[in-house]
């Protein structure tokens, strides 16, 4: 295995695994996207590559894209970018790539992520990974990169290693910003405060992150999400900074001109393209976690209730 100039496979080359691949593979390193959308891939074939816009310009970037897994004989680092629900499936169709050391690595949304992957390739091989970053797919073969923002990895059991070090030295001389850290459960939960904020009203009101903070009633809103994830947080013996936490909500106000303030949620985009969103694994999860606990969690189960009506019309009219 090579840490420092790793062979990286993407599971879902979607918005963000497509982000990661495209940059990663500007900077330099081997890269493989795999994703089961057909004339995506198709696309990024005809083309000589992945079609990247926005922050740093528009070019195409070389690299190698399959829907074919069982094509790859082999992989360094596999990231894991498909859906939260995918990851069974991905990990069982990728684990011939494991076996010598190979490190997978879930940049997802959510909590179980990494459970989920580890209880197919074995705890040893999966490490944590989260990201401030965003991005879209606005065409097959194309997408758009919002933002330069931090993107961290880390050992689940907490701790720095040799392989989150490396690795974060790799990524980071090869394009993609990134930090090992000691405490990826915490800042998988300080993710998770955002997409908990965010991801559920963009998905139901078609709005952009800064859109939503500009409407009074939908602060109050995002603000009791964050509040009663914190309080589920803090019983998984993870205290949060809910006060931080809002005002780096409330930055996203003046955030107009770019960034990632300018987005919509990956849920959203779920919706639109009329697939089955991530719900579960997100506002769910945190709601599960509280009834675990005993804590209510009212506007969360209410975000859930709302995103499945609206992704059950969405699935109906894309039979």
């Amino acid at each position: 295995m090579n840490l420092d100039q790793p062979h990286l496979v993407v599971m879902g080359a979607g918005a963000m695994g497509g982000l990661f691949g495209g940059l990663l593979a500007e900077g330099g390193l081997r890269v493989t996207l795999v994703d089961a959308w057909a004339e995506h891939i198709a696309a990024m074939r005809a083309q000589g590559g992945l079609r990247m816009v926005g922050v740093g310009g528009d070019r195409i970037i070389p690299l190698t894209a399959t829907t074919d897994v069982a094509s790859i004989p082999a992989a360094d680092v596999v990231f894991f970018q498909c859906k939260a629900y995918a990851n069974e499936a991905a990990a069982t169709s990728a684990r011939h790539l494991f076996g010598n050391g190979t490190v997978a690595i879930s940049f997802q949304n959510g909590l179980g992520n990494e459970a989920r992957i580890a209880a197919v390739l074995g705890p040893a091989n999966v490490i944590g990974g989260l990201t401030a970053q965003a991005g879209l797919v606005e065409a097959p073969g194309m997408v758009r990169n919002y933002g330069d923002l931090p993107t961290h990895i880390g050992e689940m059991a907490g701790g720095l290693s040799d392989r989150t070090t490396r690795l974060a030295a790799a990524f980071t001389s090869h394009g993609l910003p990134v930090t090992a850290s000691p405490e990826i459960k915490r800042e998988k939960w300080k993710k998770l405060l955002g997409n908990v904020a965010l991801g559920a009203i963009s998905a139901v009101t078609d709005m952009r992150s800064f859109e939503i903070m500009q409407v009074p009633e939908l602060q109050t809103t995002v603000f009791r999400l964050v509040d009663e994830a914190a309080q589920v947080a803090a019983a998984d013996g993870v205290v949060l900074d809910t006060e931080g936490a809002r005002s780096v909500l409330m930055k996203l106000i003046d955030t107009t001109g770019g960034g990632t303030g300018n987005a919509k949620s990956s849920m959203r985009e779920d919706i639109i393209r009329r697939r089955r969103t991530e719900i579960d694994t997100i506002h769910g999860a945190v709601a599960a976690l509280g009834r675990t606990y005993g804590i209510a969690t009212p506007t969360l189960d209410a975000m859930v209730a709302v995103v499945k009506g609206v992704e059950a019309m969405a699935l109906a009219a894309g039979r």
